[in-house]
């Protein structure tokens, strides 16, 4: 009998797959989606904010799904709120939680790991509700639950042709430069770090084999590329892809540490400073079968040629972080490219008088 999947928040690096995947599979796959997206025969959307609980009441209370994959991102307030709903709602629930709940190993990390929340001495970081932190916090609210109907994944750094990141920075603060002729920035530090990226339609492909799989049900497992790699690795990957594909080498400036933003000062310190491996024999004995990985050199390639030539669109630039690399490259970016008068402001008081845009922003 074909199953009803609902994906919540299923339109990113790893959802469009799992979704296709699915769909091959027989099985009735709905998708909730802020953006208006037209259904077919084979996958449903529902536009909406998955983080309305209203919203989330209504979907679940007009249909029975026997599965629901959740790619949201909850703070823990959230999450305890929902959680019960969501378990009692399907047969089977999936939470995406993520490989950074890890701590530091000298060891490839299995399942039983030490995790950041449970070792973590860094009290001003306890006090966050950060992203891998707020993660595990939801996993134990699972571990707590009196059902044990849901599967935990892990994904570590997933790819795609729409998602592209190099240590701390999405495409939008490397990749944007290098194409408008602008140096890249890497740091030392993080490209010495040997991690491991995965190809987002890997990670879905194994998903879908533990999905409707009695063996997951009250299970973690991470999905990871087996083959390490070394950022700087990754970056060289970068750089001859564009060089390939646009007849010049970009120029890259490596700092002794990374220029990061507010935002991913924690993903820094407790992830891209550490090298990470992986462990993957859980999740092989519980599908039975070893998967195979797209190699790093030829997914990364692919996804940088078919990002360039068939989308090159990006997200929100942060002029702040485009002022603080082209002060550390001599570069200049033109105001007619920047669109907007309050970030041609923001752009031009960061590049050229920094320390009075800080004093600035602390009496605000």
């Amino acid at each position: 009998m074909n199953k009803r999947v609902l994906l919540l928040g299923g339109t990113g690096a790893m959802g469009n797959h799992l979704a296709d995947d699915l769909r091959k599979n027989g099985e009735s796959v709905v998708v909730t989606t802020r953006s208006s997206r037209k259904s077919n025969d084979e996958i449903r959307y529902l536009q909406g904010n998955a983080h309305d609980i209203d919203f989330l009441k209504r979907i679940i209370k007009e249909e029975d799904y026997e599965c629901i994959v959740d790619f949201m991102s909850y703070s823990t307030k959230e999450f305890r709120e929902r959680r019960d709903l969501l378990l009692n709602a399907t047969e089977q629930y999936v939470f995406l939680s993520s490989s950074r709940v890890y701590a530091e190993s000298k060891t490839p990390l299995q399942e039983t790991s030490a995790r950041l929340l449970d070792c973590c001495t860094d009290k001003q970081y306890l006090k966050t509700d950060e992203y891998a932190l707020a993660k595990a916090r939801q996993e134990n609210l699972l571990f707590e639950s009196k059902t044990k109907n849901w599967t935990i994944i892990r994904p570590y750094i997933t790819y795609s042709n729409i998602r592209l990141q190099l240590g701390v920075y999405e495409k939008e603060k490397w990749l944007y430069r290098a194409l408008n002729g602008r140096p890249i920035v890497f740091s030392k530090d993080v490209a010495s770090k040997s991690t491991s990226l995965t190809y987002g339609g890997d990670v879905a492909r194994v998903m879908t084999k533990l999905i409707g799989n009695k063996k997951a049900t009250g299970e973690a497992f991470h999905i990871v590329s087996p083959e390490n790699i070394r950022w700087n690795d990754v970056l060289n990957i970068y750089v001859d892809a564009l060089t390939e594909i646009r007849g010049t080498r970009p120029i890259v400036e490596l700092t002794e540490s990374a220029i990061v933003p507010e935002e991913a000062k924690y993903q820094y310190q407790y992830d891209r400073l550490f090298n990470r491996t992986f462990d993957s024999g859980k999740v092989e004995k519980v599908i039975g079968e070893v998967p195979t990985y797209i190699k790093p050199k030829e997914g990364l390639t692919r996804c940088v040629r078919e990002f360039i030539l068939e989308f090159e669109s990006f997200r929100t630039i942060d002029w702040r972080m485009e002022a603080a690399f082209d002060r550390r490259t001599a570069s200049r970016t033109s105001v007619s490219e920047i669109q907007g008068k309050r970030d041609r402001l923001r752009y031009l008081g960061y590049r050229y008088a920094p320390t009075i845009m800080n004093v600035i922003k602390s009496m605000v």
